[in-house]
């Protein structure tokens, strides 16, 4: 049986040239078949035109003044994947563990690079799962709570902050590693953010009061990593959820420069301090 005859100029739409159609995009007015039609706010339009709005559509803020971005936590399983890579990578090659746990001699003689590549190494599969386990846990909340910005800041600070305080107390022959300082600052933070939104805090309390009580308990456990994690993560996340709404975003931002101009003044202390009690000589 032949197809229905198509008089000469009628209108095709403009992604299906033949098919036949009469409506009309009401943005672009471009012809489009009902396979091509998507409500809008006001009427009909066609589909580039629908995702041409959705991206000029700014996403709504959260209530501390990050993006409120949906979907899944972006930034806690980003650095969930960099942890799992970076621990596959040191059962491929012996060597990386040495070249980038936080020595401190080795950081005194200009490898600073150690105060962040420590924080993504780990000892044995379960050092790596037990705080991944509590990243996954605490992090997504935070990350909404915050934004992907703001979460990002605020884990890297703390990672930082649990450096700092190794670099400046631990024993000099003792290597450190682990994401431990961090998910420490993430516990703190939380506290702080959940007594903000002025929700039951005695759960964050009790987690961090057992995981203190374990740390100071078991001689292997860096206290220096986890308590200058813990404390930084609290204070950084105090700067980003207290401030007034109109001075929130300047806030924020000078809490984090100063933070980072303050463990730079404590690193370079230290590493004088090292230095000099070396003779003036670069450790070993």
């Amino acid at each position: 049986m032949s197809a229905p005859h198509q008089p000469a100029g009628a209108p095709t739409c403009y992604r299906h040239p033949g098919r036949p159609t009469h409506l009309r995009c009401n943005r672009c007015e471009r012809y489009i078949c009902p396979d091509c039609m998507r409500s809008a706010a006001v009427g009909h339009q066609c589909v580039e035109c629908v995702q041409a709005g959705a991206r000029t559509i700014r996403s709504p803020r959260t209530r501390f003044g990050g993006r409120q971005r949906s979907g899944p936590p972006a930034v806690t399983y980003a650095l969930i994947a960099a942890n799992v890579a970076v621990f596959v990578a040191q059962l491929a090659s012996r060597d990386l563990e040495k070249r980038l746990t936080l020595w401190p001699p080795a950081v005194a003689d200009g490898q600073l690079y150690r105060l962040a590549t420590a924080a993504f190494l780990h000892y044995g599969p379960m050092h790596l799962l037990l705080n991944m386990w509590a990243l996954y846990v605490v992090g997504p909340p935070l990350e909404m709570w915050l934004g992907r910005l703001r979460f990002g800041a605020l884990y890297a600070l703390s990672g930082l902050g649990g450096s700092v305080l190794v670099y400046l107390l631990s024993p000099l022959g003792t290597a450190t590693a682990g994401a431990s300082g961090a998910i420490f600052g993430l516990f703190g933070a939380t506290f702080v953010v959940v007594r903000r939104l002025t929700l039951d805090v005695r759960w964050v309390g009790a987690v961090i009061v057992v995981n203190l009580m374990f740390t100071f308990a078991a001689r292997q456990i860096s206290w220096q990593a986890h308590v200058g994690g813990l404390v930084t993560g609290a204070a950084v996340a105090a700067a980003y959820v207290y401030p007034p709404a109109k001075r929130r975003n300047a806030v924020q931002a000078a809490v984090t420069i100063v933070v980072v101009f303050a463990f730079t003044a404590l690193i370079y202390w230290r590493t004088n301090d090292i230095l000099a009690g070396a003779g003036g000589h670069h450790p070993g």
